[in-house]
């Protein structure tokens, strides 16, 4: 006898056939038919799944703690969830990461999928639901509106670790790149134009320093989204869910993903309120406006190699071009660029997902998970990707810098101290009109000696009096 290959389920709406080895039932077959959206489902977002999982394995340990559901079903509820936050059954959750109805359904997703696995522990088919019911058991105290932001919150600090690692590796990679270059004297630059000398060493440290910085920041307001509504149901009254179900699930999550999560003191405004959300983007657009301004000065640098700059090589990577022979492109720090404007673009929209909730929710969190994922995930690809394909193999011209220190007009500003103001104006003068390097000039007129000027030239000299010189 051949297996159906449908199954039919009951929904508000009526009836449907769902594919009878499908994990998912009724309600996300129709959520997978009203938005098609982005073709990205949320299993696309494995923190997010594994986020949902762990809310449900601790929401059902709560109801057993209470006495609200049998230990045979929590055993199997549990069971299920803990494959699902091993890997399994990722593929099972379909339905599009953009989508109406503030996360309801995913969360119906999730509460399917769990059901149904934990019917087959049972010894049951899919589908038959009078034994364990998605949304009578596997829901229970539960509502949308507390269980998406909450897995939405685990998944943003869970995403967020990787981040800050990547963010690590990168600022390494500046800091060995600020020691290795400590001795190498160049010109600094304001306004595109020659300013005075400085190290090599100090231009790449204020890189490292500037990663170690947001790293803090992104830091601190990770500690914000550790604060969740669990237990606050529709609109953070609570109804449906007994009296201590907040606190027995909150601790059973805590448990389950390591993180030192607490409940909101005010679930009402808990319920309605992104803010963590938002501070959140708000240090990743930091991260990424920074983290594009040292990309633009790497492809700066390094540009020529010599009709530009051509101060440091990057590594070449690939070809440059299709046409012209030999080309080679800063292609690392340009899609680094582009991530960038992406996280800045995502933090507008997650700024007016934020600001579009009325009253007692937010209905756009779908769209505020997405961009805060994206954003965290490419970002953090972005980091490992500049340090490992491009930072860690920069070298420089060592010499051709040494030579611009010497012929520029800004040198004379290092030596304004020893030859004085009014002499030193008359040699940047000769020197523009001429052509002439400064240095040549100073012990042409022989106002140093030329062991004086290449003492005042050693790096330590010119540019260790602000920042250490790596």
């Amino acid at each position: 006898m051949t297996a159906s290959v449908t199954r039919s389920e009951h929904d508000l709406l009526g009836d449907r056939d769902v594919p009878a080895d499908a994990y998912w039932g009724i309600h996300t077959l129709r959520a997978t038919e009203n938005f098609p959206i982005t073709g990205t489902p949320i299993s696309a977002y494995p923190h997010l799944i594994d986020a949902l999982a762990a809310v449900k394995e601790a929401a059902a340990l709560a109801n057993e703690e209470l006495g609200l559901l049998e230990p045979r079903k929590a055993s199997a509820i549990v069971a299920a969830c803990q494959e699902i936050r091993v890997g399994k059954l990722h593929d099972q959750f379909v339905v599009d990461v953009i989508q109406g109805g503030a996360g309801t359904s995913t969360n119906m997703n999730a509460n399917e999928v769990v059901a149904n696995r934990a019917l087959e522990l049972l010894g049951h088919s899919k589908g038959q639901y009078q034994h364990l019911h998605p949304n009578e058991d596997v829901n229970l105290g539960q509502s949308t509106n507390d269980v998406y932001p909450t897995a939405v919150k685990i998944a943003t600090v869970c995403s967020a670790h990787g981040l800050l690692k990547s963010m690590a590796a990168l600022q390494d990679a500046f800091a060995a790149k600020a020691v290795e270059f400590r001795g190498v004297l160049k010109m600094g630059r304001t306004q595109l134009q020659d300013a005075v000398p400085m190290t090599l060493g100090q231009e790449f440290s204020a890189y490292a320093v500037m990663l170690d910085e947001d790293r803090s920041r992104l830091a601190e307001a990770v500690e914000l989204v550790h604060e969740i509504n669990l237990g606050a149901t529709a609109i953070g009254t609570g109804l449906n869910a007994p009296a201590g179900y907040a606190e027995a699930a909150r601790r059973h999550l805590a448990e389950i993903t390591g993180l030192p999560l607490v409940t909101a003191a005010n679930l009402v405004e808990a319920t309605q309120d992104c803010g963590a959300f938002v501070q959140v983007s708000g240090v990743l657009k930091r991260i990424a406006v920074k983290l594009s301004k040292s990309c633009n000065d790497l492809r700066l640098l390094s540009s020529g190699p010599r009709a530009g700059l051509g101060e440091i090589n990057l590594p070449p990577v690939q070809a440059g071009s299709s046409i012209m022979p030999g080309k080679v492109n800063p292609v690392i720090p340009e899609v680094v660029n582009q991530v960038a404007f992406e996280v800045i673009g995502n933090d507008v929209t997650i700024t007016m997902a934020a600001e579009a909730g009325q009253l007692q929710l937010n209905a756009f969190e779908p769209i505020i998970l997405h961009s805060l994922s994206e954003s965290i995930t490419h970002l953090r690809n972005a980091c490992l990707i500049l340090a490992e394909r491009c930072v860690s193999g920069i070298t420089t011209n060592t010499e051709a810098l040494r030579a611009s220190v010497e012929n520029s007009i800004g040198l004379v500003t290092a030596l304004n101290p020893h030859i004085g103001y009014t002499t030193a104006t008359d040699i940047a003068k000769e020197a523009l009109a001429t052509g002439r390097g400064v240095a040549e000039l100073v012990l042409e007129r022989g106002l140093l000696s030329a062991q004086t000027l290449a003492d005042l030239l050693q790096p330590e000299t010119v540019a260790g009096r602000g920042q250490a010189l790596a």
